[in-house]
């Protein structure tokens, strides 16, 4: 949502934990943003009020869910919000259960709905703890596949300076089988092209490999596709920075995300950066089949 430049920008950092909610709060407060984390959501009321008071322009609280006795409140603090003439942006930090069991085992520490069960556990009750709260999120990033600089560059991109504010396209392969990408904004099938898994030389290379990508990029309709959702993301991108959207995922999937998805990926990518938008990929499965 677009607010004019002199407003008081609100964002709501929240999400699963072990998913770098903290990560992405340093991340602004380096960015000069005034960061409270952990903050009860009954007193961020308060928090506007003294934004405004002291003439902050730029407030980032962290929500946890430690304060879950307190997050059924959530609503009626947003209408509050509201009436105050604040609309917050929520950025909800996700990630696969694989990977929050894996972060929270190298510390060494229980989840905090965990109880006397396991970590899977734990992580199931935040997620519906937190379902409410992830659908009306105004920006999703999944960060299971991260490292904490990854992360703070798609922080840093999405909430930096205004004066070079760009769209980022991070064009994501993946494979059906393991699931579309749960931040994708949008998903296309490659499915409708020829499978080098059939062609026993190219079996075993993956789509970045040379001989995997000419034979994907040669097929029938190969072209005409990347074209297509070229022109797509090159229209909707003027929309997208109007409404203060500055990263924007794209899925492109095949069957098992080894060989036409990353190489259609890729394509995509440099196609979008001949275009002049700015483009990342990133290849979700390859090396799990």
């Amino acid at each position: 949502m677009s607010t004019p430049a002199s407003a008081l920008r609100f964002v709501i950092v929240t999400g699963m934990s072990g998913a770098g909610r903290r990560t992405a709060c340093h991340t602004l407060e380096d960015l000069g943003w005034y960061v409270v984390d952990n903050l009860p959501p009954q007193l961020l009321p308060g928090m506007v009020q003294i934004a405004k008071e002291r003439d902050f322009t730029k407030v980032a609280v962290g929500l946890d869910v430690r304060t879950r006795s307190a997050f059924q409140q959530i609503p009626s603090v947003f209408d509050a919000l509201g009436q105050a003439g604040v609309v917050p942006q929520i950025l909800f930090l996700d990630a696969d259960d694989a990977a929050i069991v894996r972060r929270q085992e190298s510390v060494r520490r229980p989840l905090p709905l965990q109880g006397e069960g396991g970590l899977l556990d734990g992580a199931h009750k935040e997620r519906q703890l937190l379902a409410s709260l992830r659908a009306s999120a105004d920006m999703v990033i999944d960060t299971s596949n991260l490292n904490v600089h990854q992360l703070s560059d798609r922080v840093a991109h999405a909430f930096g300076s205004d004066e070079n504010a760009d769209l980022l396209v991070t064009v994501m392969s993946f494979g059906f089988k393991n699931g579309i990408p749960i931040d994708a904004d949008m998903v296309f099938d490659v499915r409708f092209l020829p499978n080098p898994h059939w062609v026993p030389d190219l079996r075993p290379q993956t789509g970045l490999s040379q001989a995997v990508s000419s034979y994907v990029l040669g097929q029938d309709g190969a072209d005409d596709f990347l074209g297509h959702v070229t022109d797509l993301l090159a229209l909707v991108r003027p929309g997208y920075l109007r409404e203060g959207k500055r990263l924007a995922t794209v899925g492109v999937g095949c069957t098992g995300g080894k060989h036409r998805s990353t190489a259609m990926a890729v394509e995509l990518s440099k196609r979008l950066q001949q275009r002049g938008v700015a483009s990342q990929v990133i290849h979700r499965d390859l090396g799990k089949e």
